[in-house]
């Protein structure tokens, strides 16, 4: 017979399978409780860091259809649960894991798939969204700036054109005055 608190850990972690863009499964044997309150913290408001038994993991994972990560439930397990964007927290993991050797980075899982731990440094090495929607603005903002310049080319040029015309007139008008006087 199944305890309470087993059931309700193993809907809680179920819950965070299901409300999470990507999980990263770790291990960490070796790591201090200052160390799992460091990564936490590098982790931020992102992504929730879980430590929890293989078995009831296993069975969250299967309660939220979560398919291909039997296979990385093995010894001291972690989980990184990521609420907002998967790149940040990637990073946030694999640098801490570089930092400290006791941190190891398993796989993962993100839309629908079960992730590779080569998948994960990719995404850890993508740039973050608002570094790539700077990106776009500006270059929006200069291919804009080409459009502008191009559009207003033709205009200058006919202003050019019109005061260089309207010198030539002065200075035909100015000669025909000049030599006007001389002849009589």
């Amino acid at each position: 017979m199944a305890k309470p608190d087993k059931v309700a850990a193993v809907a809680e972690i179920a819950e965070s399978f299901r409300s999470s863009s990507a999980t990263v499964v770790t291990q960490y044997t070796g790591l201090s409780v200052s160390q799992l309150s460091q990564l936490r913290r590098a982790l931020g408001t992102s992504a929730k860091y879980r430590v929890a038994k293989n078995t009831l993991v296993e069975r969250a994972a299967k309660d939220a259809g979560v398919e291909g990560l039997e296979d990385l439930f093995v010894g001291a397990t972690a989980i990184a649960f990521i609420e907002g964007e998967p790149v940040d927290a990637a990073k946030a993991l694999r640098d801490f894991a570089k930092e400290n050797n006791a941190l190891v980075i398993k796989g993962g899982y993100m839309d629908g798939k079960p992730l590779s731990v080569d998948e994960i440094t990719k995404i850890a090495d993508l740039d973050s969204r608002e570094v790539l929607l700077s990106k776009a603005a500006g270059a929006f903002k200069a291919k804009l700036s080409q459009a502008a310049a191009l559009f207003q080319a033709p205009a200058s040029q006919v202003a050019r054109l019109a005061a260089a015309l309207e010198e030539k007139q002065r200075n035909a008008t100015g000669t025909e005055a000049a030599e006007a006087p001389a002849e009589s």
